[in-house]
C-alpha cells in the first residue's frame, strides 16, 4: 500500500490548484457578506482531486475499530452490537426529516414513539416516569443529582449538601455530583467488593442528600445489601440514584425502582444497543419514582385521549428539545424487536459470556475477588508477576492479535485492573477465540516477554506517549508557510 496516501494527513496531500468538485454556475447573483461575518484571509483547506480525497479517507476508515469489526471487550461500558434494523428505523425520510420546531399535529407518530420510550424505560425499570431529554450518561446524572438537589430544596431543607459515592465508582459520579454543587463523600469496599455497610453507617446524617449506587457494581458484584442500604439512606432522610450504566444484566431480571432507588439514569446507547464511542452520540434518559414526577424537566410527552402532546409546564429544564432523537429511535427499536418476553434472556446471557471468560482465563490471570460476578469481572493483570510484563502490555499485544483491548487500569481497586465484558451478543466461537488469544498471550509473556513489551506492531502507529498526547494535543493543522 503507499504510505504516501495511508499514513500522512490530507493537507499533507494538497497541491495547489488542484480540485476534486465541480460545482455549477449559481444563478442568485452577487451578495456582500457584512463585513464582521467575513474572514480576515482564506480558510487554509486542502486542495485535493477526488481520487486522493477518496483512497484518503477509505484507507483512514480501516484504522477505525468498532463492534462491527471484531470483539469489543470493553468493561464497564457494554458495547454491544447495534443491529441494522435500528439504523433503518433512524434513518427513515419520514423519522430523519423531522423539524423539532413542527406543530405537534405535525409528528404525532414521532411523539407517540418518544412516549412509547418513556412508558417502556418505566416498566423495565420499575419507576413512576422517564424524561428522555439528557443527552449522554454523565449529562442524566447531573440531571439526577439536581432532581434530588430539588427535592429537598422544595421541602426547605438546604443543608443537604452530600452525596455518598462508593470508592468503586465510575468517575462520573463524583464529577457530576461536584458539578452540581454537591460535597462527595467515599463510602470503602469490603474486601470482597461490596460497599461496607458498617462504613456507611456513620456517614449518614441530616446533611446526606442521597447516594449513588451501580448495580451489579464496576466490579461487576450484584451489591445484595443493596435492601439495607436504601433503608439506611431514606431512614436519615436522603434519596438513592443508581447509575444505571450497568442495568445490562438486570433487564428482565430486577428493576432499580424495586430495589429502593428513588432516581436513576439508563444510557441507551449502552444497554439497548445504540452505537457509542468518540465522544457520542448518547442518550441518558432519567426516572424518578412515584411523587417525584413533577421534578422531571421540561418537555415532556404527554397522551390526552387519542392524542399525544408536549407538556412544558415544569419549571426545570435542561434542553428545548428531546435529547438525541435517533438514538432513542434505535433504542426503542431495540426492546420492541425483543419485546417483553425476549428481554428477560438479556441479563443471563450476558452473566453466562461474562463468567465463562473469567473461569477459562483465571489460571493465567490474576482474579482479586473470586466471588460470583453478572455482566463484567476484573483481573489484576498476569497471575506471574515476575515476567514485568505489565496490563497496558497485554491490551496492546491484543490488537496484534485484531481484538479490541478491554477496559485497563480502572477500576482504582486494583493495580493492574484489566476489566472485561463481553455482553450478551457475542458467539460461542468469538469468545472462544478471546480466550486462546489471551492464553497465548499469557504463555508469551512467559517464554518472550520483549515480544509483548513491543507490541503493537501490526498497527499503524505503535506505542505513542499517552501523557504527552494527553497534556499537549494537537487538535488543528496549520499549513506552514514557505518563510517559517
Amino acid at each position: 500500500m503507499n504510505n504516501r496516501l495511508y499514513g500522512n494527513l490530507i493537507f499533507e496531500l494538497s497541491h495547489k490548484g488542484r480540485k476534486g468538485y465541480s460545482l455549477p454556475e449559481d444563478d442568485f447573483g452577487d451578495y456582500e457578506l457584512p463585513e464582521s461575518l467575513r474572514r480576515s484571509h482564506d480558510a487554509e483547506l486542502p486542495e485535493c482531486d477526488e481520487l486522493t480525497v477518496v483512497r484518503h479517507y477509505t484507507n483512514l476508515s480501516g484504522n477505525n475499530f468498532g463492534v462491527d469489526n471484531g470483539f469489543y471487550p470493553l468493561g464497564s461500558c457494554t458495547m454491544k452490537y447495534n443491529p441494522v434494523i435500528n439504523e433503518e428505523i433512524a434513518a427513515m425520510p419520514a423519522i430523519a426529516n423531522l423539524h423539532p420546531l413542527q406543530p405537534e399535529a405535525t409528528c404525532q407518530g414521532a411523539l407517540e414513539a418518544l412516549y412509547t420510550m418513556q412508558k417502556a424505560l418505566s416498566s423495565i425499570a420499575g419507576l413512576s416516569e422517564f424524561t428522555l431529554n439528557p443527552f449522554a450518561g454523565a449529562h442524566g446524572e447531573l440531571t439526577g443529582l439536581m432532581i434530588i438537589r430539588a427535592y429537598h430544596h422544595n421541602r426547605g431543607d438546604d443543608k443537604r449538601t452530600k452525596i455518598i459515592v462508593p470508592d468503586s465508582a465510575h468517575g462520573t459520579n463524583p464529577a457530576s455530583a461536584a458539578v452540581c454543587g454537591l460535597e462527595v463523600i467515599e463510602v470503602k469496599s469490603t474486601p470482597d467488593g461490596l460497599v461496607d455497610i458498617e462504613n456507611l453507617r456513620p456517614l449518614l446524617d441530616e446533611t446526606v442528600a442521597g447516594m449513588m449506587m451501580t448495580n451489579p457494581n464496576t466490579l461487576g458484584l450484584f451489591e445484595h445489601g443493596i435492601p439495607e442500604i436504601a433503608q439506611l439512606v431514606h431512614d436519615c432522610g436522603g434519596l438513592m440514584y443508581y447509575d444505571g450504566a450497568n442495568l445490562n444484566p438486570m433487564l428482565g431480571v430486577c428493576r432499580p425502582g424495586d430495589m429502593g432507588f428513588d432516581v436513576m439514569h439508563t444510557n441507551l446507547h449502552k444497554t439497548f444497543s445504540t452505537p457509542h464511542g468518540g465522544g457520542g452520540p448518547g442518550s441518558g434518559p432519567v426516572g424518578v419514582r412515584k411523587g417525584l414526577e413533577e421534578l422531571l424537566p421540561s418537555p415532556h410527552i404527554k397522551k390526552e385521549g387519542g392524542r399525544y402532546t408536549v407538556d412544558n409546564s415544569q419549571e426545570m429544564s435542561i434542553s428545548s428539545f428531546f435529547g438525541n432523537f435517533a438514538v432513542v429511535l434505535r433504542a426503542l427499536s431495540y426492546i420492541l424487536s425483543l419485546g417483553k418476553e425476549n428481554i428477560c434472556r438479556v441479563g443471563p446471557l450476558a452473566t453466562l459470556n461474562a463468567t465463562y471468560i473469567k473461569e477459562q482465563l483465571k489460571d493465567d490471570y490474576l482474579l482479586p475477588i473470586s466471588g460470583l460476578s453478572k455482566h463484567e469481572f476484573v483481573f489484576d493483570g498476569l497471575r506471574d508477576k515476575s515476567t514485568g510484563v505489565t496490563t497496558m502490555d497485554v491490551a496492546k499485544r491484543l490488537l496484534d492479535y485484531g481484538f479490541h483491548a478491554p477496559t485497563i487500569y480502572f477500576p482504582l481497586l486494583f493495580h493492574e485492573s484489566m476489566m472485561i465484558e463481553p455482553t450478551e451478543s457475542e458467539s460461542l466461537e468469538t469468545i472462544d477465540g478471546f480466550i486462546d488469544t489471551m492464553h497465548k498471550i499469557a504463555k508469551e509473556a512467559i517464554e518472550q516477554p520483549e515480544t509483548v513489551k513491543s507490541a503493537p506492531v501490526s498497527t499503524p502507529i505503535g506505542r505513542v506517549d499517552d501523557v504527552l498526547a494527553a497534556k499537549h494535543p494537537i487538535v488543528t493543522y496549520r499549513q506552514l508557510k514557505a518563510e517559517e
